[in-house]
């Protein structure tokens, strides 16, 4: 799920004036945190289609993968694929 977010609200989150000062900032939080954020920055918006030949700068968390495309737009991807470690049964 790929997810439009407002630049505005991510930098304010985070206490960051631009894109390339977010990693350094997330760098410095808990994971858990930074999810938590995240999680929180997407909730009530839409999916959206993103072309990915046109990310310009991407920063990957987890689940989560932040993308800035060339006309300053930046996309949340979240991977909500749950792996299935369990084996069936020979039995």
């Amino acid at each position: 799920m790929i997810l439009l977010l407002n630049k505005i609200s991510l930098y304010s989150t985070f206490g960051v004036d631009d894109f390339d000062s977010l990693d350094g900032a997330i760098n410095n939080m808990a994971p858990s945190m930074v999810e938590y954020y995240l999680s929180d920055l997407s909730n009530g918006i839409e999916n959206i289609y993103l072309n990915k030949r046109n990310i310009q700068n991407s920063l990957n968390i987890g689940d989560f993968a932040i993308y800035l495309d060339y006309e300053d737009e930046i996309y949340l991807e979240i991977n909500d694929e749950k792996e299935d470690f369990e084996t069936s049964s020979l039995w």
